[in-house]
């Protein structure tokens, strides 16, 4: 499917770009951008994969990427709707959009230590979304505005951080890539993608990456650190864990529904990438909602 966005302000002599996209649903385009990069999911749901790591995202989710750090973002077939729109907004700005040393100043040190973070990528909690609507004020040809904006966003999101943010990943020196590979590993993330919930053929995602079957798994490990099977597996437990938060989605329904054919297999799966069982994280959720630690790190 073809993006399509509406520029909201993007003349060729801005310091930064701001995006709108509105389409049926995100595609799966593994990339990454030589800039920084903020996003508002104003409406949508699904899997977003960062750097190494699988976790949920939904409407409201705010997310920071430093350069060079990959990442994509797939609407979940499972739940999404005809009618319903895939909508985000993105800002887009480089190291020294405001001068070489404008961050380096005293008042600015929260923003610089945010922008060293992001490069691990950042999902900001809930408390976080009052800065959604600042995201709406952005208009095309206002430029100045717009800097303001952008300024108040990343203050606003510096101190929310200090009271709960994520870290993404652990690692951003596994998780850097060129754009050949990039390309690559786009085709085959989006065939897991749309069909997680199947049974999925290493055979032919091996054909996707024009690889055989033995080259592929030893290009896949090398990529992500970590097997096509455990990446599959990944994608299947994140949805999972969507579902569990319903009330009356039925376990063993969820495990058919995210592509596992064995319940047992499902419950062992699930506790190694969450750390309990399926029935202990339903548990979990439906008692406490605690706040997140400072910027932790993902399991």
């Amino acid at each position: 499917m073809k993006v399509s966005y509406r520029p909201i302000s993007t003349p060729e002599d801005a310091s930064f770009a701001i995006k709108e996209y509105c389409q049926p649903q995100f595609t799966s385009t593994f990339h990454f951008h030589h800039s920084y990069e903020l996003i508002l999911i104003v409406k949508s749901s699904g899997q977003v994969y960062v750097g190494n790591k699988v976790m949920n995202y939904k409407e409201g989710d705010v997310f920071m990427f430093g350069p060079g750090l990959v990442h994509c973002f797939s609407s979940d077939i499972l739940t999404t709707t005809d009618e319903e729109v895939a909508h985000a907004i993105v800002v887009q700005f480089s190291a020294d959009f405001m001068g070489k040393d404008f961050f380096e100043t005293l008042e600015l040190r929260a923003v610089k230590e945010l922008l060293q973070q992001s490069i691990y990528g950042i999902k900001f909690d809930t408390s976080a979304a009052s800065t959604s609507t600042r995201f709406f004020q952005f208009q095309p040809n206002q430029q100045m505005k717009n800097l303001i904006l952008l300024l108040q966003i990343l203050e606003e999101l510096s101190l929310s951080s200090k009271q709960g943010a994520l870290l993404i990943t652990d690692d951003s020196r596994k998780i850097r890539h060129n754009e050949s590979n990039a390309k690559k590993l786009a085709s085959i993330f989006n065939y897991v993608f749309e069909n997680y919930h199947r049974e999925i053929d290493i055979q032919s995602a091996a054909s996707i990456a024009c690889m055989s079957k033995a080259a592929f798994c030893r290009y896949f490990k090398s990529s992500t650190h970590k097997t096509f099977s455990q990446f599959v597996n990944e994608i299947r437990v994140s949805h999972a864990t969507k579902l569990l938060i319903g009330k009356d989605n039925n376990i063993t329904a969820i495990c058919y529904a995210c592509g596992f054919d064995n319940v047992s297999y499902f419950n062992r799966q699930f506790k190694i990438r969450q750390g309990i069982s399926p029935r202990e994280y339903r548990k979990v959720f439906m008692e406490s909602n605690a706040d997140r630690p400072f910027l932790r790190h993902t399991d």
